[in-house]
């Protein structure tokens, strides 16, 4: 099987990449990429739309997939049927289920769910301690030979500094980063949104940036200390964005990343269009206009490493009921995208270079996963993106199983129009169909 993505923008920042060439798929791999290639005999060509932007595969490094334990919220199939609408390839899953993925039995039982599937590459990323307790490490060896890539308690801090130090020391023998949820808990305490005027106008709890900043530090003190790799996940506060630059500055093995309702939204939505919406509850909160600013600083200035979505889906019921009591977190895997080209790359706040670097590039070198370029003989994972296409987002629509998101309605600017996974089309956008990939 050979197919010629012929006249398309290619953006690959790996081979330093960015203009019009061919892009030749064969048995599931990138076969060639260069100007005016020749199609051979039995060789589909398919000419792309101008405008339309050719990309290593989306990686999206933080999701929630819910099985095993919840599948009333998402399974693995839903999560990766919206994963590839929303231009993601591939997508790494935490280990917040239940059982908590802490042993090969669970990460072979996702894996196997995803190969079911066949759609985006699934990578489980399996938990630093047993039960995700905070008590004993689990068996990091187990995981990685199953084929987990990271290890976190996401959801969860790390408990002790001293068992992330093992973390660190025991996960850098494979070579593999340990993904933290920064959350001082004692400062969390049980806080429900961002500790400022808009809570304090609702009666809200507050949770201080500072609950997430005074982990970051010492979390990255002791990736120092032991040489090993820690990546901050969905990071919101400005001073969490100076920890970082401190810990990169020192030499630190550190990346960050960050969510798009973190750098779009800010805790202004608590109170409007509609008070107590518990769509804009995520963990972390959503923080002050200073601290959304600092996000995109940090994305066009090169500080943040990663753009990923914290897919956390909940059910309808689970979230309509008082803001204190509904659980964290929204879905994201269908508007990221859509988000990036309508708040960073039309208002020049990132190239689209940088944007694949966010999305594409930077998430497999972390994970030490195959994607990230389109280099000769890779796995032919591609994204097809329409920097202009009109998007409305419906979250009546959407693939996922829960539907709660604070973006319903909103128009934007910029989508996806193809995704392909090993060479193979797993989703066209309906407003694309002319492609026929």
């Amino acid at each position: 099987m050979k197919r010629l993505l012929r006249g398309g923008r290619i953006v690959d920042p790996v081979n330093g990449r960015d203009g019009v060439f061919d892009l030749l798929i064969e048995d599931g791999r990138i076969a060639r990429v260069g100007a005016r290639l020749s199609a051979e005999n039995g060789t589909t060509v398919v000419d792309i739309p101008a405008g339309l932007v050719i990309c290593p595969g989306l990686i999206d490094m933080h999701v929630h997939l819910r099985e095993p334990g919840q599948e009333h919220k998402e399974t693995v199939a839903t999560g990766s049927g919206a994963a590839v609408a929303g231009g993601f390839t591939a997508v790494a899953c935490m280990p917040n289920t239940s059982p908590v993925n802490d042993n090969a039995g669970v990460t072979g039982y996702i894996l196997a769910k995803a190969a079911e599937a066949n759609l985006a590459r699934v990578y489980p990323i399996g938990a630093v301690s047993r039960g995700q307790m905070g008590e004993q490490l689990a068996d990091i060896a187990e995981l990685r030979a199953a084929g987990c890539v990271a290890i976190t308690d996401d959801g969860r801090p790390v408990a002790t500094a001293l068992l992330m130090r093992r973390a660190l020391e025991y996960a850098g023998m494979f070579d593999m980063p340990v993904i933290e949820h920064c959350e001082e808990q004692t400062l969390k305490g049980d806080g429900v949104a961002h500790e400022g005027f808009q809570a304090s106008a609702l009666g809200l709890r507050g949770i201080p940036g500072e609950a997430e900043s005074i982990m970051a530090l010492r979390d990255i003190s002791l990736a120092e200390l032991t040489g090993g790799v820690v990546h901050i996940a969905h990071m919101s506060a400005r001073q969490t964005l100076d920890a970082v630059r401190y810990g990169k500055a020192r030499g630190a093995r550190v990346t960050c990343e960050v969510t798009p309702h973190h750098f779009v939204l800010t805790d202004e939505m608590l109170g409007a269009p509609v008070a107590y919406d518990t769509n804009v509850k995520m963990n972390p909160p959503l923080r002050e206009v200073a601290d959304r600013d600092a996000m995109l600083e940090g994305l066009a200035d090169g500080s943040v490493d990663v753009i990923a979505t914290d897919h956390a889906p909940h059910h309808y019921d689970e979230k309509q009921v008082e803001f204190d009591q509904a659980p964290f977190g929204i879905i994201g895997l269908e508007t990221a995208v859509s988000l990036c080209f309508d708040r960073l790359i039309h208002p020049g706040v990132v190239t689209l270079p940088r944007l694949i670097e966010l999305l594409s590039t930077n998430p497999a070198q972390i994970l030490r996963v195959p994607g990230g370029s389109l280099t000769e003989g890779a796995p032919a994972d591609v994204t097809i993106l329409a920097p202009d296409l009109p998007v409305t987002v419906v979250a009546s629509r959407m693939r996922s199983r829960s539907k709660n998101t604070p973006f319903n309605g909103w128009e934007l600017r910029g989508g996806v129009a193809a995704t392909i996974v090993g060479g193979r089309t797993v989703y066209v956008n309906e407003e694309c169909q002319n492609l026929r990939i």
